[in-house]
């Protein structure tokens, strides 16, 4: 159970945040979709309801503008438990005032409070993410906002649906009921988050500013400090607006493109939904439980292609009306359309679950919820750009819902490859991600130890001209390889090099300038608080044991005195790429070195830090050795 994310839903740090933030979305849906309801139940107009749907997606967004600055200070100068709870005291508050609102039927009450909801939303974000890197451990990241969007998710589709129901099943008794849920739920919340342990502030001595014009403009410049944190903040907002037009379209798509009743809207959105959950689950598995960025290419356009599937599966009006899920389902080409809403829902996990784990990883813990608060800020506008957009195509270009469908498959597509052009890192990780899960069965132990931010040496064993991508994919931070030069200079591997920043090296004898440009590089690295990667033993083994180090790391900690990482291979002989010999076959396959084994199962291990003082290269060998042990 110790790799298995489900197992921190048995635990204390974990599941009464986990129930807390769940119980939370639930209820703003039951309240949403409970409005809607009464508006049916009045009987107003067509004009009044329009006018009150696009009223009330406003005010619930409006705070995330006002007061998301705001949001961020409180998040990182107070303990996060302790804000959580005052939060949930406040919806109590804010659903007791909807509460009245439904008994007397007066829907300038209900409206204030949503507002109200939003404000209570825009208080909660920044703490809902920055709370998880402090309960959990680094390599839980992925697997804990793999829950997180999971339960987010399904918490939306069962709220909708709830809360539409509402009105169906209750008839006259339904404002009471409506009262009655939103307040339970509410209280169950608040009870819940009582539970949840403690939580230190971020920055406790943090003295808040109260104008939200500047703070805004502050909080958001932190969100740009990191070209890669920047680009992921992006790619969650880029995610909004890509859900936004999406799940704004799916009512149109399913009565005019589906021929459904409206109970095929809500099925169409629990297939997207559970798309979702489902992606953001397997992002721990396919991560190897560190925080994979490669993922995220593959999410962007996997959502294109899905996307590009549905426009084509059905382009024009369904031959038949009035259809419930069951007919739906029946219908020529309708498991098409399903297998396509389910695959943006999954790849849109693969997306952001992702980004949301490098935010984490990589902002300063001082400033993480503000970072947040920033990101909130770009994702209310995205949502807002989103739903006018939508209107725009459709009511003045005269957009069918599929052309939308195509156009966003199209514009997602664009945009990801910007993002990867501007952070080649994303991409550049996906390469490696695809490459060595391809080649090998890899296993990472011990990578949790590698310190987030500041300089460090990585020292390892050098098997296989892979061994500088293995290690690239096995570890969360971007790493600069020292590596051969004539390795450095492989086709192909080449580019994957370059855009990783690698350094190639040469002995003195073959090239003592490319040998002293290397070490001027590491030092300016290691003074950049980066990380560097070298193989101490100067070249590939020839036998399988590990050759002695060499001085050079020496050289490179004297003038740069960084903690010190010892990792070993494991398995790696044997596999692809390595010299292994293979004159069982003989002659010409052996001077070829065909590869040896597809698909090994190879280990990636690593050692604490240690500390630089004392350390030489023949107590880093010895360690190396004794984390390989016998399995070359």
């Amino acid at each position: 159970m110790a790799h298995n994310q489900f197992a921190l839903l048995t635990q204390r740090r974990f599941l009464p945040f986990f129930l807390t933030q769940a119980f939370g979305a639930f209820n703003d849906n039951v309240y949403r979709q409970a409005i809607i309801g009464l508006l049916f139940y009045l009987g107003v107009d067509d004009a009044q309801r329009t006018l009150y749907t696009n009223l009330a997606p406003a005010l619930f967004i409006l705070p995330y503008f006002l007061f998301s600055a705001t949001a961020g200070q409180i998040a990182e100068k107070l303990e996060k438990h302790k804000l959580i709870r005052i939060t949930t005291s406040m919806e109590i508050a804010i659903m007791s005032l909807a509460a009245v609102g439904f008994v007397t039927q007066n829907m300038t009450i209900l409206l204030i409070a949503l507002f109200g909801t939003g404000l209570q939303s825009t208080l909660f974000g920044p703490v809902k993410y920055s709370i998880l890197p402090s309960v959990l451990k680094p390599e839980e990241l992925t697997g804990g906002n793999g829950l997180v969007e999971m339960g987010t998710s399904i918490a939306i589709l069962t709220g909708m649906i709830f809360g539409g129901l509402i009105f169906t099943l209750a008839g006259t008794h339904g404002p009471v009921v409506a009262a009655t849920a939103i307040i339970v739920l509410a209280v169950t919340g608040n009870l819940v988050s009582r539970m949840i342990p403690r939580a230190d502030a971020g920055e406790p001595d943090l003295k808040i500013q109260w104008n939200p014009i500047p703070e805004s403009v502050k909080i958001m410049r932190m969100t740009r400090r990191q070209p890669a944190v920047r680009n992921s903040v992006l790619g969650v907002s880029w995610f909004w607006f890509v859900g936004t037009v999406l799940t704004s379209q799916l009512p149109g798509y399913a009565l005019t493109n589906l021929g459904g009743d409206p109970t095929l809207y809500i099925f169409a959105l629990a297939l997207f939904s559970i798309g979702t959950g489902v992606g953001s689950m397997l992002c721990e598995r396919l991560s190897a439980r560190t925080v994979e960025i490669g993922l995220v290419p593959l999410g962007a356009f996997g959502i294109s292609a899905f996307m590009i599937d549905l426009y084509f599966a059905r382009t024009g009006a369904a031959t038949a009306t009035g259809l419930d899920v069951a007919a739906f389902v029946r219908g020529a080409g309708s498991w098409r359309i399903m297998i396509d809403l389910v695959g943006i829902g999954l790849f849109a996990g693969f997306f952001v679950v992702p980004l949301f784990a490098l935010i984490q990883n990589r902002s300063p813990k001082n400033e993480l919820s503000r970072v947040i608060a920033g990101m909130n800020i770009q994702n209310a506008a995205f949502i807002v750009s989103a739903a006018v957009l939508g209107v725009v195509v459709q009511r003045f270009l005269h957009w069918t819902i599929p052309q939308v469908f195509l156009a966003l498959a199209i514009a997602n597509a664009l945009v990801a490859i910007y993002i990867f052009t501007i952070v080649p890192e994303f991409l550049m990780r996906f390469l490696s991600w695809v490459l060595v899960r391809t080649l090998y069965r890899l296993r990472v132990s011990g990578v949790e130890k590698i310190p987030d931010e500041g300089a460090a040496l990585v020292v390892c064993n050098h098997v296989s001209y892979m061994d500088a991508l293995i290690l690239s994919a096995s570890i969360p931070r971007p790493v600069r390889f020292v590596m051969y030069y004539k390795i450095f200079n492989i086709p192909v591997m080449s580019w994957i090099f370059r855009t990783a920043k690698a350094i190639p090296i040469a002995g003195a004898k073959e090239d003592p300038e490319v040998m002293q440009r290397a070490f001027e590089e590491i030092e300016a690295a290691l003074a950049d608080g980066q990380l560097v990667g070298i193989f101490p033993e100067g070249a590939l083994t020839k036998d399988g044991e590990i050759a002695a180090f060499k001085s050079g790391v020496e050289r490179v900690l004297e003038k740069n005195p960084v903690p010190v990482i010892p990792m070993a291979l494991r398995g790696m002989w044997a596999s692809m790429w390595s010299r292994r010999s293979n004159r069982a076959e003989g002659g010409r396959l052996d001077r070829m070195r065909v590869p040896r084994r597809f698909r090994a199962a190879i280990e990636v291990v690593a050692d604490p830090p240690q500390d630089a003082a004392g350390v030489s290269a023949q107590s880093l060998e010895a360690q190396v050795r004794a984390l390989r042990g016998d399995r070359a």
